[in-house]
């Protein structure tokens, strides 16, 4: 087990010996806080762009379910009439220049896995930048837009913001609620006290602090050919190599099994870079990954591989909260 993985688990399950990092973590609260109070206090270099800006985030290390949210609320920005685009700092990306648009076209390497994923699926504008002012400004320069949507960037205090949503794993919650290195919290635990929404990405209803949202397979997709099946394509009991480079890995292998397969989990590094050497697994089986990971396997894909497609479905109080504020935030706009 690597040394991340050994830190993530006793984040989670508990050790004594995270009581070592307890004078880094106060070093990192005291950091994070005073970047927070300047930023309240209206302090320093912050752009507040002249459409309204939505942060997606969470507080913590990992994967909430971010990307598929993001798509969900592209979809539902655009079926009430809003012209919307997407800045993201575009973890791993290297591209020739910055701010980059994204286009459907480009590779992962240069793009990033996440901002190629939302641009493919969706043909939204996005472009990135680690500066996401800077994003923001050139997005704005590119079209005309009614609204932006940050892909991560809570704790991106340059960015003035309109509301903040914070994504938060249902089934891990906040682990021992500690900070950096001693927990899996970007920032105080207190900080979600002046976020606008939380979302819990697992919960089977909404909570007195949050809502409720779900991640919903919706088909399995050829990476060789493109063709796509129902989700229970294959036959119960189906043994599958399962490739997951992501946050939180085992979520993808549980999704597997609940749609009867048995899945031989293969988990790699978040963001991970992959290769046809790398993916050669022993027995021969099909090899299922996510849509994430899978946006850097087409190039050498075989024909067997598969990823699996997912949507992001928010409670009923969610898109009916959700409403009001884009209609607060958009007055000259309303929703049909």
């Amino acid at each position: 087990m690597a040394m991340s993985d050994r830190l993530l688990k006793a984040w989670y399950t508990g050790h004594p010996a995270l009581a070592l990092l307890t004078p880094l973590e106060c070093l990192y609260r005291r950091v994070v806080q005073r970047k927070r109070a300047r930023f309240v206090a209206g302090e320093g270099d912050i752009y507040k762009a002249p459409v309204p800006v939505v942060v997606v985030g969470n507080i913590t290390v990992g994967g909430t379910g971010k990307t598929p949210l993001i798509l969900w609320l592209i979809e539902h920005c655009r079926r009430a009439g809003l012209r919307v685009g997407v800045v993201s700092r575009g973890y791993g990306a290297k591209p020739p220049q910055l701010p980059w648009r994204v286009e459907a076209v480009h590779s992962a390497a240069v793009a990033g896995d996440e901002p190629l994923l939302i641009v493919q699926r969706s043909g939204v504008p996005l472009m990135i930048d680690p500066d996401r002012s800077r994003a923001v400004r050139a997005l704005l320069q590119s079209e005309p837009l009614d609204l932006i949507l940050s892909d991560d960037g809570l704790q991106h205090y340059r960015l003035a913001r309109d509301l903040e949503l914070v994504l938060i794993d249902a089934a891990r919650g906040l682990g021992n609620r500690r900070c950096l290195p001693a927990g899996p919290l970007r920032e105080p635990v207190e900080r979600l006290q002046s976020v606008d929404a939380l979302l819990y990405n697992g919960s089977g209803a909404d909570r007195e602090d949050g809502f409720a949202f779900r991640l919903q397979p919706t088909a399995l997709i050829n990476l060789h050919s493109g063709e796509r099946r129902p989700v229970d394509h294959f036959q119960a009991g189906q043994a599958m190599h399962a490739v997951a480079g992501i946050g939180n890995p085992q979520r993808f292998f549980t999704t597997l099994e609940t749609l009867h397969c048995q899945p031989i989990p293969h988990v790699f590094a978040d963001h991970a870079q992959y290769s046809a050497e790398v993916l050669s697994f022993t027995p021969s089986l099909p090899l299922v990954m996510t849509e994430k990971d899978a946006v850097k396997c087409r190039a050498f894909a075989q024909p067997d591989w598969w990823y699996l497609a997912v949507d992001a479905l928010p409670s009923p109080a969610f898109v009916a909260w959700l409403d009001t504020q884009l209609t607060r935030l958009l007055p000259a706009r309303p929703l049909p």
